[in-house]
């Protein structure tokens, strides 16, 4: 089959997100054909280039997200009025109130609210694909005045009806960044409409090209999110102002619901991913989690030796960042020395951004007025119990080294997704103590010691508990090992997602229907086994999409797949 896999800022390219699981993904399904169509975010990881591609991927379509070209379209008086009335329906569906009822109205409006935002995004798609593009039209004086009358009409929220001029500006601005995948040239018959099934690498503005060819085409959908993309936009821009936040929000939160209500399958990566694609709307039976899969190979040598760990040594490895709580580790470590004064810590990670690297010294300065250097004698050069190390130098160079330095490893997070270091400290048999954030009681499933997050007391006792228990450390550090290379590998990634793509196209109509040498269409001459991996008909035949005879066209087109829908759609 052909897949059009859709990415954000990641695969092809060398930096981003989902990159490796992409092209795992990929390199393991080399039965089927794929087509990329990648979204960048910055001119610095289109400059980076792409990583090498094996020979299944046919195409790969790219698009920056990061700057808004001038498409010199120029619309005309009714494409002015057919945007204003598809742009101000779109801003009055983020603007809207549902009221609180419990008889059900509520359910209702938010139903109504969801029909009217959709009718909205497509009505700007179909301009979009009918004119050329919408980049100019999104930073009109048009656009702007729309979402004012949205904020000031009837019923809008109240953080919409604060909105000032700068506010509405920021949010057209916010918008045409979001809507800019409307104006692409991938919605044509050999681009988005030629492939089999679409698979967003994530939520958001990855999925919307999926949702526009589901659109057009009638091809099915498929979303992966390891990271759930409208989480993440809550937590961003904290310095916006009510109104900019409200309204981005709303957009991105009715875009997140659409996608979920469109797609065939929607796969979390973790139960904690997946409460919040319930609560955003997504159906029960949709859902599939598949964990994220880990090559163990590196991990191999120190899985396979746990005696080789310094039983005296505890180990976090990471990237440094508030986010990972070093402070909560370092005064429980301070508790753990006063129980077992000869142990030693080892901090193991690389600073992300000038904010990691401030966090990063004020962890270092914390350290040593916790624990002043300490010496055997008075004639010894004194030492401290803790260690800041990065991976990469002569003690630790691998990952692998570094969680077989020590006995127990800890994780003390304060927020966390799919907590990767932990499969990683998994693999290598080690027995582990984390805070009960994220999806980390999901990974660990009873492998590993869980405390509360902040609580230095709960996460020293535990530590405590494993030094003084090496037949215990042992056990847990095997079970680890075994539930890791059972759920968390590439194998059972690959596997869950073959199947997912073949259950979705045995339930998806077939598009296409085979012609003739006369240019009639042959009935029944796509077999169901056509969606099975290979290549089942003949290279003579000839393809066109279902939706009539050869006649019906306008102008039929005997070498190349034509879709029925884009007649309607036009």
């Amino acid at each position: 089959m052909r897949i059009g896999l859709l990415t954000e800022g990641g695969y092809p390219y060398v930096g981003g997100d989902a990159r490796l699981w992409c092209d795992r993904l990929v390199r393991g399904l080399e039965q089927h054909e794929f087509d990329v169509y990648a979204l960048s975010r910055s001119e610095r990881q289109e400059d980076e280039g792409w990583v090498p591609l094996p020979p299944q991927v046919s195409r790969v379509r790219t698009a920056p997200l990061w700057c808004a070209e001038d498409d010199g379209v120029v619309y005309g008086r009714r494409a002015r009025r057919r945007f204003a009335e598809c742009y101000g329906e779109l801003a009055a569906a983020l603007c809207g109130v549902v009221p609180a009822d419990p008889s059900g109205v509520q359910q209702e409006a938010s139903a109504a609210e969801a029909d009217r935002f959709a009718s909205a995004l497509y009505g700007l798609a179909e301009l979009a694909r009918d004119e050329g593009g919408l980049a100019g039209a999104l930073r009109s004086d048009t656009a702007v005045r729309a979402l004012e009358r949205a904020c000031r009409a009837p019923g809008a929220q109240r953080a919409a009806r604060e909105a000032r001029v700068p506010d509405l500006l920021a949010v057209a601005e916010g918008l045409e960044r979001a809507l800019r995948p409307l104006s692409l040239d991938w919605y044509e018959d050999d681009g988005l409409g030629a492939v089999d099934l679409c698979h967003a690498a994530s939520g958001g503005t990855a999925a919307l090209p999926g949702l526009l060819a589901r659109h057009f085409f009638g091809t099915p959908l498929l979303v992966t999110e390891y990271g759930v993309r409208l989480r993440t936009h809550y937590l961003s821009a904290p310095d916006a102002t009510p109104p900019i936040r409200a309204l981005l929000t709303a957009f991105h939160g009715r875009l997140a619901a659409e996608i979920y209500r469109r797609a065939a399958v929607i796969t979390p990566g973790n139960a904690h991913a997946r409460r919040w694609q319930e609560r955003c709307g997504a159906e029960r039976g949709k859902l599939r989690t598949v964990y994220p899969g880990m090559d163990p190979s590196p991990f191999a040598d120190a899985g396979e030796t746990p005696e080789c760990a310094d039983p005296d040594t505890l180990v976090w490895v990471g990237c440094v960042e508030p986010a990972k709580d070093l402070v909560s580790l370092l005064h429980a470590f301070a508790e753990i020395r006063k129980e077992e004064p000869g142990t030693r810590l080892r901090i193991v990670g690389a600073p992300t951004g000038p904010e990691g690297a401030a966090y990063l010294a004020h962890c270092k300065a914390l350290a040593a007025q916790l624990f002043p250097d300490e010496a055997d004698g008075p004639h010894a050069v004194g030492d401290n119990p803790v260690s800041f190390e990065e991976i990469g130098g002569p003690e630790l160079p691998s990952r692998a080294d570094a969680y077989a330095s020590g006995a127990p490893v800890v994780l003390s997070s304060v927020v966390e997704g799919f907590p990767v270091g932990l499969v990683e400290a998994m693999f290598c048999g080690r027995a582990t103590v984390s805070t009960d954030v994220g999806a980390v009681v999901e990974v660990i499933g009873g492998t590993g010691l869980v405390v509360p997050p902040r609580n230095p007391r709960a996460l020293a006792e535990a530590c405590v508990t494993l030094l003084r228990d090496p037949e215990r450390r042992e056990r847990l550090g095997a079970a680890a090992r075994a539930r890791a290379l059972e759920l968390f590998t590439v194998e059972q990634n690959i596997t869950a997602f073959h199947g997912i793509y073949l259950e979705i196209l045995s339930r998806t109509p077939v598009r296409r229907v085979v012609l003739d040498h006369t240019g009639e269409p042959l009935p029944f001459a796509a077999p169901a086994e056509a969606h099975v991996p290979g290549r089942w008909t003949a290279p003579a035949s000839r393809v066109v999409a279902r939706g009539g005879p050869g006649w019906a066209m306008d102008t039929p087109d005997r070498t190349n797949p034509v879709h029925a829908t884009e007649g309607a759609a036009r």
